[in-house]
């Protein structure tokens, strides 16, 4: 997954490059509607993009199935790479729509920002895209840091909230990658925050396995990890805002904005944690297609028949 989550960035003329051969190279176009072209309105095909990162082009294709189910024609532009690659062909027209991330697009643009809450990232993400992009309505689902314990550690010390770790009776042991030690949302984050004290063990890429060992008892996950539903992980709230809300959010072309939200806006409310992490888990662990976990999510909730 370090495709979706890599913060180096390319060099912007390297990447304006790549994305116009990738765009070329990679579209697939599938009718809807009357099949010519003028889809559900009087705008053309809508070109949707996503992600390398299987996650991202679960989501870009359950916004291609409802749009065409809505009458609208599709282009598919997926595993465009990384932001530096596909926002410049956002911001040129050439992709009109997006799933995105708030906190981590919202980072891209303000390097400094000091928000961290869902609805002020939210609404600082709106007044820092450039001209003629827009965002329609964040999802309850995110993508991003999130501190989890084990279902029993859970239901012996009554764990919904990060603050619920204070009445914990036994030494908290924190465990991620060998920098969260020393991030803003690790060990002093937690005290200053929450009041809550915790030892630090650097466990990397087996953060999971330490926690359902009883290595750990506190491990620092994505919250749409598909590991969270696998290992039956509890996620525990954040209230205070000390990590950076990363709600999935669709990115959109200002001038088709209104005409598609009708049919989009209602996926977002759909999709929500939890619901993205069994989305993962069928790519994942039953190797399913992204189209295939799309049709699928859309007819269990209601979108198409």
């Amino acid at each position: 997954m370090f495709t979706a989550r890599n913060k180096g960035r390319l060099a912007l003329a390297a990447a304006a490059v790549g994305v116009s051969l990738t765009l070329a190279g990679c579209g697939s176009s599938t009718g809807g509607g009357s099949g010519d072209g003028s889809g559900g309105g009087d705008i053309g095909p809508i070109v949707v993009g996503s992600q390398a990162y299987y996650s991202n082009e679960i989501i870009a294709e359950i916004y291609s199935q409802a749009l065409e189910n809505a009458g609208y024609t599709v282009t598919r532009q997926f595993q465009i790479g990384q932001r530096d690659a596909y926002l410049p062909a956002l911001e040129n027209g050439e992709v009109q729509l997006f799933p995105e991330y708030t906190g981590n697009l919202l980072q891209y643009y303000v390097p400094d920002t000091t928000a961290t809450k869902s609805d002020d990232v939210y609404a600082a993400l709106a007044d820092a895209l450039p001209a003629g992009l827009t965002v329609l309505d964040q999802s309850p689902a995110t993508d991003q840091d999130s501190y989890n314990v084990t279902q029993a550690f859970a239901e012996q010390y009554s764990l919904t909230s990060i603050g619920d770790l204070a009445k914990v009776d036994v030494p908290l042991i924190l465990g991620g990658a060998p920098e969260l030690e020393e991030r803003p949302y690790g060990p002093s984050g937690l005290k200053s925050a929450y009041n809550v004290d915790v030892s630090f063990q650097a466990t990397g890429d087996t953060t999971v396995d330490s926690l359902t060992q009883g290595v750990i008892n506190i491990a620092n996950v994505y919250s749409a990890d598909p590991r969270i539903k696998s290992a039956k992980l509890v996620t525990l709230a954040d209230p205070e805002g000390l990590f950076l809300a990363s709600n999935v959010v669709p990115l959109v072309s200002s001038d088709i904005a209104d005409e598609i939200a009708g049919v989009i806006n209602p996926i977002s409310a759909a999709l929500t944690p939890a619901g993205l992490v069994a989305l993962n888990v069928e790519s994942t662990d039953d190797q399913k297609s992204s189209a295939e976990i799309a049709t699928g999510w859309l007819t269990d909730n209601g979108f198409i028949k």
